[in-house]
């Protein structure tokens, strides 16, 4: 939906939340929630949606005339599409995840000719004069490779500038501004701010804009602006708090480097403030074993009385220290949902997505935000509301919050 409260935004809730294995069933679950939830979030105004299609489903969608077919539904409920998320690949729902969602990663073909079948779906779909955003995979997962390989990072950068080219063609050619949004991750290869900068400044605006400026004739200024234009950074307000960075920290880092917010997904991890020591930690044990499922990664990341930080591939592998006295505070990559700030044994970041909107208010840095809960189905079952009353409390805490 388009809102106009002091920064002029479009709002939306990315649909990997329903399961879906496939195009026919994309659909027949946009059938079902969307138009009742455009009745009740924007009954006269135009709605927005962020589109989650996996690897396969995009293939489906440019077939046959399903692209047209979706098109007229668009048009019948007075829908646009202006954001797609296409980091995971594969299945999302109702198998195992984990490192998986990083596969393929940004070494292999199948992620760019991913990424260029998403480009085209949503060049098509946009509507006139608004601009668009594709999130992406932080490159790959941070245990699979080697960081100080240059080989590495230089097959990263030629598969960036690839899509960057497509996207300044498509610029040129039709006059349609996409940009693809790089989403840091806990445990991805870009997971910190400073990760990102030093990608951008060692990599991308040094030896990506040398590539790009040799292929399409430009000076390496030229070069580096039309990188900065076309990739640019997914926020994650869960990402950023789970790293322990302060949302202005992040922003005046990446405005520094000249790097551009692309899109905001607002999200929640949890958060557990640990009691004194000498204190049982059993009942705090008991109340986040439900959260230690076992289809999604839910990374831990420790802070301790001295300042130091640890950190945790998987939340059922952080449990059984749950008892080291160093232990003050852990950040779990479990998505909730946002309009929560407290369950009775622990927290929520909510305070982070706050402070973003805050902050998006004064500076107007980004004009994309899509609310990001996918984990209704695999929440304890104290926290599985009716699907479609949580997006609507969901938008509506945003809303207020703007």
């Amino acid at each position: 939906m388009h809102i106009d409260r002091g920064c002029c935004s479009h709002l939306t809730y990315c649909t990997n939340i329903h399961p879906a294995n496939s195009w026919a069933k994309v659909f027949a679950n946009l059938e079902r929630y969307v138009p009742v939830l455009k009745q009740r979030l924007a009954p006269d105004d135009s709605f927005g949606l962020g589109l989650r299609l996996s690897g396969e489903e995009s293939r489906e969608l440019l077939q046959s005339n399903h692209l047209r077919r979706f098109q007229d539904f668009l048009c019948e409920h007075q829908l646009y599409v202006f954001t797609l998320n296409g980091f995971p690949y594969g299945a999302f729902h109702q198998k195992l995840v984990k490192e998986a969602v990083h596969q393929p990663d940004w070494r292999d073909e199948e992620r760019i000719a991913y990424t260029l079948r998403l480009i085209e779906i949503l060049a098509t779909l946009l509507p006139s004069g608004c601009e668009g955003s594709i999130s992406t995979s932080p490159l790959s997962y941070k245990a699979w490779v080697n960081p100080y390989d240059p080989v590495l990072w230089e097959q990263f950068t030629s598969s960036i500038v690839r899509i960057a080219q497509a996207l300044i063609l498509l610029k040129q050619e039709r006059g349609v501004i996409i940009h693809l949004d790089i989403e840091p991750e806990p445990g991805g290869l870009l997971e910190k701010s400073e990760e990102v900068v030093r990608f951008y400044r060692d990599w991308l605006l040094e030896k990506g804009a040398h590539m790009l400026s040799e292929q399409f004739v430009l000076t390496r200024e030229e070069a580096r602006s039309c990188l900065l234009e076309h990739i640019r950074i997914c926020f994650d307000t869960c990402h950023v708090a789970v790293a322990y960075e302060e949302p202005a920290t992040v922003l005046d880092r990446f405005a520094q480097a000249g790097i551009k917010v692309g899109k905001i997904q607002l999200s929640s991890a949890l958060k557990v403030i640990f009691p004194p020591v000498g204190m049982p930690r059993s009942a705090l044990a008991c109340a986040l074993e439900p959260f230690a499922e076992s289809t999604y990664l839910h990374q831990v990341v420790q802070r301790n009385h001295d300042g130091t930080f640890l950190y945790y591939s998987d939340l059922p592998l952080a449990l059984p220290y749950i008892q080291n006295a160093q232990i003050a505070e852990w950040r779990i990559h479990f998505h909730v949902p946002i309009f929560i700030d407290r369950f009775p044994a622990f927290q929520s970041t909510q305070d982070t997505i706050i402070e973003t909107l805050h902050l998006l208010r004064q500076r107007d840095f980004c004009h994309h935000l899509e609310i990001e809960t996918y984990t209704w189905g695999v929440l304890p079952a104290d926290l599985q509301y009716d699907l479609s009353h949580s997006i609507i409390r969901e938008y509506r805490w945003v809303l207020s919050g703007l």
